[in-house]
């Protein structure tokens, strides 16, 4: 994910040696836990679709031989991502939890300077292009994030869920990401001109 691989270098230009993990902070209390500690861990809680942009064109203009190719509208997607300071407590001064709450300080400090991304302003290798002429559609791509505040009632539903004690979070809201098949429904020539042919009406009065 090109938010974790841009996160994690900017904690090794701070150097902060913690790892970021993309990982289902669920598991936090499972026997499947073990790279969930002394990290940030990135997780995908909700995912909810755009309904602002739902209508509009489905049918594309190719300018080659001039048909029309009706497609399927692209959705566009808002992501909930919540970042997790998974550092236990202790006693002074071996209490990780106060380090995990400066690790997670840092997290907010990283996206209040950059709140959005694109393929070419990415500072890692991003691997989801293999062909640019094919994947067009991907380097237009942007991604804005915002922070996301839920009420008392809605953290308590969100770790309830989880399955898990709550431990020191942020949540950021990932505006507007599109997925699209590019598959034709189906293609028809352009109707380019229109002919009439009318003859008089030579009815009896």
């Amino acid at each position: 994910m090109l938010i974790r691989d841009e996160l994690a270098a900017y904690f090794q230009i701070k150097n902060i040696a913690k790892d970021v993990v993309l990982e289902n902070i669920g598991l936090l209390e499972t026997t499947s836990a073990d790279n969930l500690k002394d990290s940030i861990v990135i997780t995908l809680v909700n995912v909810e679709e755009e309904s602002t942009l739902k209508n509009g064109k489905n049918v594309h203009i190719s300018g080659f031989d001039r048909t029309a190719q009706y497609v399927n509208r692209p959705v566009h997607l808002n992501l909930y991502v919540l970042f997790t300071a998974n550092f236990p407590g202790g006693i002074h001064p071996n209490n990780a939890y106060i380090d995990g709450l400066g690790y997670l300080s840092n997290v907010i400090l990283f996206f209040q300077g950059r709140n959005s991304f694109t393929i070419s302003t990415l500072t890692q290798p991003f691997a989801g292009i293999n062909d640019p002429a094919t994947d067009a559609e991907l380097l237009k791509m942007k991604i804005t994030l915002e922070l996301y505040t839920l009420t008392f009632e809605q953290v308590n539903h969100l770790w309830g869920s989880l399955g898990g004690r709550q431990i020191p979070f942020v949540m950021y809201k990932l505006r507007l990401v599109v997925i699209t098949e590019r598959k034709v429904v189906r293609e028809a020539p352009l109707i380019e001109e229109i002919e009439t042919n009318l003859s008089p009406n030579h009815s009896d009065c």
